[in-house]
């Protein structure tokens, strides 16, 4: 006992009954059901801090996979939770460079032996509108058009969409006719048509900064055109007037574009509303030598290469186009600028390599200085944002003026 008394620190009294075997719990002697005196029992013993990291960290982990989507979650098997995001985000940015340069280079090509730019691009969204109602009908509506839409929300859509395939019947116009450098050499306009339609659609003003910015594309676009050597006022032009569609285009889905879709299901009805547009037109402008060009460019290629190449170009616009927008909605509308900037670098260097294209010095110089000057505008389209035009007064009654 008087053992028992030097370690506890507290006297014990004697009992005639054998104790319970004593445990040692934090270096105190106690019994198998309570602390011996009333002074123990408040001691308790202290749990590690240590031991409660693992929970919070796995807490941590679950709430970030919480957050992933289904791709995000399969991906994060391999590479973690964390970098999952990231790895899908630079994956699809590298499928649509990838998309797109193929593209590019297939399109030149088919119009090297079949030179009928409003076909082509009716069958660009023609193969694209068959690759969505199969994906759709067999239950995939994810990677289609999702859900069927309202009236007001096809009404949405329609503008744009409109606006996207006239831009797109102009742009293979130009690319039938120059080379490819110098239609994306002159599409990186685009900007200062924007900058125009926004004013005058939107009411937004422009910053300063950001006005300057477009002087040197401008500068390069104007020295790369008069340094081209296939130069020619077809191309040139329908470069410009596709600047102008797709500026409407990028204006009216401000105004009027619905957000209750995916990037997916938009671009699916804007195929749709494509090949409405496009089907007719190319009937009108091309229909009358349509046969003739078919069996001149079946005599040059044979007709499998024929065939397989405008189904090939067709998926190739499709994908590289859905990619595009998977990738907006994944980064910031900077972020897709500066990589537009870098996808139009691969495209014009990979055309120059793959149709040996000579470049003069002077276009040289001009691509890259519009080049930058499209890095520019970016920047300084993140860092100055546009004013919008404040609305007029209400009368002197109070009441807001009623709408036209």
């Amino acid at each position: 006992m008087a053992t028992l008394t030097s370690r506890v620190g507290v006297p014990v009294a004697v009992s005639k009954r054998p104790l319970a075997p004593v445990a040692l719990l934090g270096g105190l002697p106690v019994r198998s059901s309570q602390v011996l005196g009333s002074r123990l029992s408040a001691v308790k013993p202290v749990v590690p801090f240590r031991a409660r990291a693992p929970v919070a960290i796995k807490a941590q982990a679950a709430d970030a996979a919480k957050e992933l989507d289904p791709l995000e979650t399969a991906v994060s098997n391999v590479v973690g939770v964390k970098l999952a995001p990231t790895v899908v985000t630079l994956t699809f940015i590298a499928i649509w460079y990838a998309l797109n340069i193929g593209f590019n280079l297939l399109n030149k090509t088919i119009f090297k032996y079949f030179p009928y730019p409003y076909t082509v691009s009716t069958i660009h969204v023609v193969v694209g509108l068959v690759y969505c109602v199969l994906v759709y009908a067999i239950g995939l509506k994810g990677w289609s058009f999702g859900r069927p839409v309202t009236k007001q929300e096809f009404k949405n859509i329609f503008g744009p969409a409109a606006m996207h395939a006239v831009g797109h019947v102009a742009a293979n116009i130009s690319f039938a006719a120059v080379a490819i450098s110098l239609t994306h050499t002159v599409k990186t306009l685009e900007p200062a048509f924007n900058v125009v339609l926004s004013q005058l659609i939107l009411g937004e003003s422009t910053p300063v900064p950001v006005l300057l910015s477009l002087v040197p594309i401008m500068f390069g676009v104007a020295l790369a055109s008069a340094g081209e050597l296939s130069f020619n006022w077809t191309g040139f032009l329908t470069a410009m007037a596709s600047n102008l569609t797709f500026g409407f285009r990028a204006v009216w889905s401000k105004k009027a574009m619905t957000k209750t879709l995916d990037g997916t299901a938009v671009y699916a009805y804007t195929t749709l509303i494509s090949v409405l547009i496009c089907v007719p037109w190319a009937l009108i402008a091309e229909g009358g030598t349509l046969m003739e060009g078919c069996k001149a460019a079946i005599a040059k290629v044979g007709a499998t290469r024929f065939y397989t190449d405008l189904f090939m170009v067709g998926m190739l616009y499709h994908l590289y186009n859905q990619f595009a927008f998977n990738t907006l909605e994944r980064v910031s509308p900077v972020s897709h600028g500066v990589c537009n900037v870098v996808k139009r670098v691969a495209i014009i260097g990979s055309s120059v390599v793959f149709f040996n294209q000579v470049l003069t010095t002077q276009a040289l110089v001009g691509t890259v200085i519009a080049l930058a000057g499209t890095w520019l505008y970016t920047d300084m389209s993140s860092k100055h944002k546009p004013h919008k035009k404040s609305p007029p007064p209400a009368p002197s009654g109070g009441a807001a003026p009623a709408a036209a």
